[in-house]
């Protein structure tokens, strides 16, 4: 590694430059291969989680309304008191 990086790399850590020059052309290809497929999954993650939260919440929904509806059906089926 040079001790003048290139200007456009001069904002990166040290660390990450070092780790940059050590690529090879295959290990570029494959990051630029890769990291779209990463960015697809973690996308999709956030997507599952709120369609799940949905779908809990429409479950709970409905269950509370079908047991809200079958007492006020039971109010009108009660026989009158006496």
């Amino acid at each position: 590694m040079t001790d003048h990086p290139p200007e456009h790399l001069v904002d990166l850590q040290p660390e990450t430059r070092e780790f940059l020059s050590g690529l090879s052309k295959d290990d570029i290809s494959t990051l630029k291969t890769g990291l779209p497929l990463i960015r697809l999954i973690i996308g999709f993650g956030k997507v599952t989680k709120w369609l799940a939260i949905t779908l809990l919440g429409l479950l709970a929904g409905v269950v509370l309304l079908g047991e809200s509806v079958i007492k006020i059906l039971a109010w009108f089926r009660a026989p009158p008191p006496h």
